[in-house]
C-alpha cells in the first residue's frame, strides 16, 4: 500500500505509528540508507525494507517501544556471515542494515510524517537531521551538503513520489496508470472528451479531469509534475497539450506515436517547439519490442523510471 494512503488511514483511526528508517548498510542489502516503512500500533504495516525477512521482528520491537513509551531505538541486522538456520531462514543477503525506529504519535501531530506528506503535495523534498539517541529531529536546508551519517546524527532526505500527468484518458492509459500506481507515483489524467474523463474508469488515479483544450492549463499547477505523457490519439488535442507543456518546466515530456507524427506536431508548434528540444521523448518509451497497450505502458514507465533514477532529467 502507498505509504501516504496508509498514513491517512491509520491517522483517521487514531493509531500511533513508528517509522522504521534505514540509517546504515554494509554489503548487499534490499534497501539503502534513507528508505523507510511505517509500522502501526494497530498491527498493520506498509512498505518493505527487506524481502519480508525483517519486518515482523521490527514490528515487535516497534510495539514494545510504544508500550515502553520510548521515542527511539536502533537495531542492527547482520546477515553477512550468519549460519543461524532460524534467523533469516538462510537469507544469504551478505549484508547488514542498521534501522532506527522513530515514534510518531497521534498526540504529537504525527510529526515528522505530517511535514513529509505536506511537502509531497508541493512536490518538494524534505531534509531532516535525526538524533539517533533520542529520535529528535530538525528540518535542514535541502541545499546544505552534509554526510548521511554524522556520529549520532543521520541526514534523512525524503523525496516525493513522481507525479505523472497523462494527457489523454483513452483505454490505453489504464495500463500506464496501473504500472505507475504500483510504483507509488501520483497520477493525474486529463481528457477533453466527457466519455473518457471518468474517475471510476481509473482506479488508483489521484485526479481524473475533463478539460477544455483551449484553456487546459488553467487551474492546473504544472510545476507539481515530474513527467507528462501526451497520448490522446487526436492530432489537434495533442498539439494543444504539447503547446501547454512547452510553456511549462516539466523535465520529461513523452509523446505517443511514430516519428512522422512527431515532426508534424512540432512543425505546427512553430517556435514553441524549441522549448521542448531537450525534454521531449518521442516516440515515448524504451524500445522493449512490445506492441500491446500493456507492453507500451511498461516501456513508458521504464523510460521515466530510468530517466529520474539516472538523473537524466
Amino acid at each position: 500500500m502507498d505509504l501516504q494512503d496508509f498514513f491517512e488511514q491509520e491517522r483517521s483511526a487514531g493509531a500511533d505509528l513508528v517509522i522504521a528508517l534505514v540509517v546504515a548498510t554494509e554489503g548487499s542489502t534490499y534497501r539503502k540508507p534513507g528508505a523507510f516503512m511505517l509500522l502501526s500500533s494497530s498491527g498493520r504495516r506498509a512498505g518493505l525494507l527487506s524481502g519480508g525477512c525483517l519486518e515482523s521482528d521490527l514490528h515487535e520491537h516497534a510495539l514494545k517501544m510504544l508500550a515502553d513509551n520510548r521515542c527511539c531505538t536502533n537495531h542492527r541486522y547482520d546477515n553477512r556471515s550468519s549460519d543461524d538456520p532460524i534467523w533469516g531462514l538462510g537469507l544469504g543477503c551478505e549484508g547488514s542494515m542498521t534501522i532506527c525506529l522513530l515514534r510518531c504519535r497521534s498526540n504529537e501531530d504525527y510529526k515528522p510524517l505530517t511535514t513529509i506528506f505536506d511537502r509531497f503535495l508541493k512536490n518538494d523534498p524534505t531534509d531532516f537531521l535525526i538524533d539517533l539517541r533520542d529520535g529528535s529531529f530538525t528540518t535542514v536546508d535541502t541545499k546544505t551538503s552534509t554526510p548521511d551519517l554524522i556520529a549520532d546524527y543521520f541526514r534523512w532526505r525524503v523525496v516525493p513520489p513522481l507525479r505523472l500527468l497523462i494527457c489523454g484518458a483513452g483505454p490505453d492509459a489504464d495500463p500506464l496508470l496501473a504500472f505507475a500506481h504500483r510504483l507509488g507515483w501520483k497520477v493525474t489524467l486529463l481528457d477533453h472528451r466527457p466519455a473518457y474523463a471518468l474517475m471510476q474508469q481509473f482506479v488508483g488515479a489521484e485526479t481524473v479531469k475533463q478539460i477544455e483544450l483551449h484553456k487546459w492549463t488553467q487551474d492546473l499547477d504544472l510545476e507539481r509534475f515530474s513527467a507528462a505523457v501526451v497520448m490522446s490519439h487526436h492530432l489537434g488535442a495533442d498539439a494543444q497539450y504539447l503547446a501547454g507543456l512547452a510553456r511549462s518546466k516539466i523535465p520529461y515530456v513523452g509523446l505517443l506515436g511514430p516519428p512522422a507524427r512527431r515532426e508534424r506536431l512540432l512543425a505546427d508548434l512553430g517556435p514553441l517547439a524549441l522549448d521542448l528540444t531537450t525534454r521531449l521523448r518521442a516516440p515515448v518509451g524504451l524500445n522493449l519490442g512490445g506492441r500491446t497497450p500493456e507492453a507500451i505502458a511498461l516501456s513508458i514507465v521504464a523510460e521515466i523510471q530510468a530517466a529520474f533514477s539516472l538523473n537524466a532529467v
